[in-house]
C-alpha cells in the first residue's frame, strides 16, 4: 500500500460481538489488542498481561471455545464471536467447580497467573471431561506460574473433573 492508501484508512472498526454471554458493540482502535479492549473500555481487568509475546498464558481468554492469547488476538477479530473471561466463569456469584477447586487445593498465591490457567483449564475440561494427570500437565504447558510449583494446580484441575462429572454438569 502506498503511503496515500495508508492515510486514508480508518483508525477504528465498528465490532459486535459477545462478551461472558452480553452483548456488546464498540468502536474499537484497529491496533487494538483483545487484551486492551477487555481491560481498558470495557474494565474486565482478570485478563492480565505479562510478556506480551504468547509465552506466559496469563492473558488466556476463550474465543469461540477456543483458548487464544489476548496479548497479540486483536479486538477487531473478536467481531461476530463469543469470547469468555475469568470474569465469565462464576455464575450468579457463586464459584464454579474449577474455581472452587482451585481454592480448594492452594492452587494460586499471589493469583497473578491464575486468570490464564483458569481460562485453559476450562477448555481442557470442556474439551476432555475426564483428563489424565499427564493430559492436563500437557495441556497446560504453554502457561507459567511462579509462586505454586504446578503440582496444587493439577491437582485442582483433576479434583474439579471429577466434581463436573459427579455433578453431572460444568457448573456446581
Amino acid at each position: 500500500m502506498s503511503e496515500h492508501e495508508l492515510s486514508e484508512q480508518p483508525l477504528d472498526t465498528e465490532i459486535q460481538t459477545h462478551i461472558n454471554g452480553r452483548p456488546i458493540a464498540r468502536r474499537v482502535r484497529n491496533r487494538a489488542t483483545l487484551a486492551q479492549f477487555l481491560r481498558d473500555d470495557l474494565g474486565l481487568t482478570g485478563t492480565k498481561l505479562s510478556c506480551e509475546l504468547q509465552v506466559c498464558g496469563v492473558c488466556s481468554v476463550l474465543v469461540d471455545d477456543r483458548p487464544v492469547s489476548a496479548c497479540t488476538y486483536l479486538a477487531v477479530d473478536v467481531d461476530g464471536r463469543q469470547v469468555r473471561t475469568v470474569e465469565g466463569l462464576a455464575c450468579n456469584g457463586k464459584l464454579n467447580a474449577l474455581q472452587s477447586a482451585f481454592v480448594e487445593n492452594f492452587a494460586l498465591q499471589c493469583g497473578f497467573c491464575t486468570a490464564g490457567f483458569l481460562m485453559m483449564s476450562t477448555s481442557l475440561l470442556e474439551r476432555n471431561p475426564d483428563p489424565s494427570e499427564h493430559e492436563v500437565v500437557e495441556y497446560l504447558d504453554g502457561n507459567i506460574c511462579r509462586c505454586t510449583g504446578y503440582e496444587p494446580i493439577v491437582q485442582a484441575v483433576l479434583d474439579a473433573a471429577g466434581r463436573i462429572r459427579a455433578a453431572g454438569t460444568s457448573d456446581d
